[in-house]
């Protein structure tokens, strides 16, 4: 499968995440974003790393997302 970019709505559909936390995470640098002229979007990449990285969390016993 080919690397993509999703919209901000895309994003919070496979995150679960609503857009103002969306937005808190891509500007703290949680989750990589580009900008395509007035554009905002987020790598696919950068959704399942972001994923993978709460899962960690988790097994690893920390509650703190």
């Amino acid at each position: 499968m080919g690397r993509s970019l999703l919209s901000i709505n895309e994003a919070m559909s496979r995150t679960g995440l609503g857009r103002t936390s969306l937005f808190n995470r891509i500007a703290t640098g949680e989750i990589k974003s580009v900008k395509v002229g007035k554009r905002r979007l987020i790598p696919d990449t950068a959704i399942d790393e972001f994923i993978e990285r709460l899962e960690a969390q988790y097994a690893g016993g920390s509650d703190v997302a």
